[in-house]
């Protein structure tokens, strides 16, 4: 997000969510993302779905 200028209000802004919804994915321990929610912030970020999430046994 710092690499393209982007803070919680202009992400969630570009992704239809609320900017405590993009905190949360950020800040939290979510047990879950939609997949089209993973999608369009790998679209806006330019990265791969690896880049975000990771797999915690």
């Amino acid at each position: 997000m710092r690499l393209k200028g982007l803070n919680n209000k202009k992400l969630a802004a570009i992704l239809g969510l609320t900017e405590v919804h993009v905190s949360r994915l950020k800040n939290t321990n979510i047990k879950a993302i939609r997949l089209d929610t993973l999608n369009s912030l790998c679209e806006v970020l330019e990265c791969e779905p690896g880049d975000i999430i990771k797999r915690i046994p």
